[in-house]
């Protein structure tokens, strides 16, 4: 008896240690609105000692992206660990039903033991129960600024996160800035003006606000590293940090204009340093060369799954992300990236990044990257400032596209161009360039392979997450739509049930109206007549692309306009307005401001203004039948109406 319980010592070491867990703590350590400007990722300018201190003694992945340029997006990729517009929460600050199959990673963690909290951002797009979801909704045992591990019982393992917003674009004003005197540098770690050249991007004229957010930025993301060290400090005093993975990581690039809210590098590509204890160090993965950088692709959607593997968790059959860490992890060719609502402006943006290449669709390019967002205006003096020195003819070719509508596609080489200043689809040689077009025109009609074009294949993987078997990408469907189209189930539900007919010819669709021409004007009228909603929304959008030379498709928008789709008539009125029906299109619009539900107002309020903005019709016209109280967001347009022009 004695010799079988001395047994039971020897092989079961964990008898002895009793309360210390069998499996690592996980500990979160998130900022706002921040692309890669550390010290460790060889910003010279930046002074982030904790960071670095925590890179030298982790791993520092240089390909890392959040999935979408903005916060509840991101956040809602994290929390589901499901590609956002799978389950239609790709729209910012929305509220979408989704199934009851859906796993939230704390959910996950609480069932197999661990103790979860929450300090303290949620910004989920989910709707449970009637609302827009809450902590205790995705299975947080607390959330809050009183929310720490440290509330866990004797040895229960945690899984952690702790967020800070002093990197966030809002801390730049006077406000937030001049508010903290006390904590700020006691001189700036970049003044005004010596801010270099090469921390003003190319894209940025030079201007005095432009490098006095610069230099405040560079000031806050000190800050943010001074916190990061404190929260490094505290699970050091708490006996834990030999038990625990540490990840630091953003939520998205940003913030300075043309970083947070846009698909390329700026907006999307993020630092994800992570932290292994020795105890756990044989779950880590090797780094180039043993020099701590790993160049694996991996993205938010990505993360829970890694997390629940070095767990020794079972990953849900419905998330979306491949584990990058842990036992058998998997590596992958690209990273889906998406956008699409943001405040009150719609632009639905998709893309493939390799390694190597970005892949943009841009399936509104009637619409500047720079639209009136009043928020930015609000809080970014550059904003402003980038854009009077636009209108004022002061901004070079560069500077002045963010102000200006794009093409469908963008493609760029980002080995070389790591801005992505040079689309290199549109530096082709003209017969090429044609050539390629007229072939991409034919994979969306025939579903046949093109070869050779350097993009082709990103073209072809992009498709493929358009269609992906149970986890099509319902951002295709218009916001408002999609609340009339979910209202006895989710969007989820309602697209992935849809016949694979009828949804190839959605994707076929809305892939023709980004880069639609004269040319298309059969196939677009042909769609007009479609009986999904969504389809015909597409050719409607595709008449509005090619512009003023498709006249032949006026008398099949004059249809639509009293189509039984509001947002369906939105686009119709639109696209008319360039075919000289103002008079026609006017009442349509501000009928569906009134009548439409919250997301179909707002798509006909931004019509009216886009209307007016690009000269088709006087913009006093537009304010005299723009209704002054708007519902939602659309109160927003009314106000960039009046205050950015």
């Amino acid at each position: 008896m004695a010799r079988s319980f001395l047994l039971v010592l020897l092989f079961c070491p964990l008898i002895l240690r009793g309360v210390e867990p069998s499996r690592p703590n996980i500990l979160w350590i998130t900022s706002e609105d921040n692309s890669p400007y550390l010290g460790c990722y060889g910003d010279p300018n930046a002074r982030t000692p904790h960071l670095d201190q925590l890179a030298s003694e982790g791993l520092r992945y240089v390909n890392a992206y959040s999935s979408a340029p903005v916060c509840s997006v991101a956040r809602s990729t994290l929390i589901t660990g499901m590609n956002a517009p799978t389950l239609g929460l790709h729209n910012h600050r929305s509220s979408v039903g989704v199934p009851a199959a859906v796993v939230y990673y704390p959910q996950l963690f609480r069932q197999a033991g661990y103790y979860c909290t929450n300090n303290s951002k949620t910004d989920y797009n989910m709707s449970i129960n009637g609302r827009r979801a809450g902590w205790k909704d995705v299975g947080w045992h607390a959330s809050g600024k009183k929310a720490h591990y440290r509330n866990r019982k004797k040895g229960q393992p945690f899984f952690a996160v702790f967020n800070t917003t002093l990197s966030h674009e809002g801390q730049t004003t006077d406000q937030a800035y001049g508010g903290r005197k006390a904590s700020n540098p006691s001189q700036r770690i970049l003044p005004p003006r010596q801010v270099p050249l090469g921390v003003i991007a190319p894209f940025h004229p030079d201007t005095p606000e432009i490098r006095e957010n610069w230099s405040r930025y560079y000031d806050n993301m000190h800050l943010m590293d001074k916190w990061v060290g404190e929260q490094l400090r505290e699970l050091e005093a708490s006996g834990a940090a030999e038990n625990t993975i540490v990840f630091y990581f953003s939520d998205h690039g940003g913030a300075l204009p043309r970083g947070k809210r846009n698909i390329h590098d700026t907006g999307t590509r993020v630092p994800l340093i992570i932290r292994f204890p020795e105890k756990w160090k044989h779950l880590a993965p090797k780094s180039l060369n043993d020099t701590g950088i790993i160049d694996q692709l991996v993205a938010f959607v990505d993360f829970p799954a890694a997390a629940a593997n070095l767990c020794g968790l079972k990953i849900p059959d419905i998330w979306e992300g491949k584990p990058f860490l842990g036992p058998n992890a998997r590596e992958r060719d690209f990273v889906y990236l998406y956008r699409g609502r943001m405040d009150e402006r719609y632009d639905t943006v998709r893309a493939i990044r390799t390694k190597w290449q970005l892949y943009v669709r841009n399936f509104s390019p009637h619409r500047p990257l720079g639209q009136a967002y009043t928020y930015p205006f609000r809080v970014l003096a550059s904003m402003g400032s980038w854009y009077e020195a636009f209108k004022a003819g002061k901004c070079n070719e560069i500077q002045s596209r963010y102000w200006k509508p794009r093409g469908g596609i963008e493609f760029y080489n980002t080995a070389y161009d790591p801005l992505q200043l040079h689309d290199a689809f549109r530096e082709q040689p003209g017969k090429e360039f044609e050539a390629t077009l007229q072939s991409l025109r034919r994979l969306d009609v025939e579903s046949t392979k093109t070869g050779g074009n350097g993009f082709t294949s990103a073209e072809e993987a992009l498709r493929g997450k358009l269609l992906e078997p149970g986890a099509r990408d319902t951002g295709l469907v218009p916001e408002g739509l999609t609340q009339r189209l979910s209202a006895d189930s989710t969007i989820y539900e309602h697209v992935n049930a849809l016949p694979a007919e009828e949804w190839e010819e959605v994707c076929s669709v809305a892939l023709k109206a980004s880069i639609a021409t004269v040319g298309d004007a059969a196939d677009l009228l042909r769609s007009m007549k479609s009986e999904s909603a969504t389809v015909r929304y597409w050719a409607a959008t595709g008449a509005l692309v090619a512009g003023r030379e498709a006249a032949s498709l006026k008398a099949g928008l004059i249809d639509l306009l009293v189509d039984p789709a509001p947002d369906v008539r939105v686009v119709a009125a639109e696209a008319l307005g360039h075919h000289g029906e103002s008079a026609r299109i006017l009442p349509v619009l501000v009928k569906v401001v009134h009548d439409g539900n919250v997301y179909e107002s707002l798509a006909a309020a931004n019509a009216l203004e886009a209307l007016g903005r690009d000269g088709v019709v006087p913009m006093d016209r537009i304010k005299s039948v723009m209704p002054e109280k708007i519902r939602g967001e659309g109160a927003r347009v009314v106000e960039a109406i009046e205050k950015i022009r």
